[in-house]
C-alpha cells in the first residue's frame, strides 16, 4: 500500500461529509482521511493504486473542491 497526499479546499466537518461519498467511490471506505486542523486540509489517501491520484483529483472537482498531489 502507498500513501498519497494532497492539499485540498476541504474546509470543515461538514465538507468531509459532502466529499465522502466521492472519495469512498474512488479509493474506498477507510483508506483516506482529512486533516481540516492543518491550514493546507491535507487529504492521506492510502491505496495499492497509483493510477488512483487523478480519479481522487477529480471526485474531489466533483464534489466541489480541489486537490493537488504533494510529495
Amino acid at each position: 500500500m502507498e500513501t498519497v497526499k494532497f492539499k485540498t479546499t476541504i474546509k470543515c466537518s461538514g465538507c468531509v461529509a459532502t466529499v465522502t461519498p466521492y472519495l469512498n467511490d474512488a479509493v474506498g471506505e477507510n483508506n483516506w482521511q482529512v486533516d481540516i486542523q492543518d491550514p493546507n486540509k491535507i487529504l492521506t489517501v492510502t491505496t495499492n493504486d497509483t493510477t488512483k491520484e487523478n480519479e481522487v483529483i477529480g471526485k474531489l472537482q466533483q464534489a466541489g473542491y480541489k486537490a493537488e498531489k504533494i510529495s
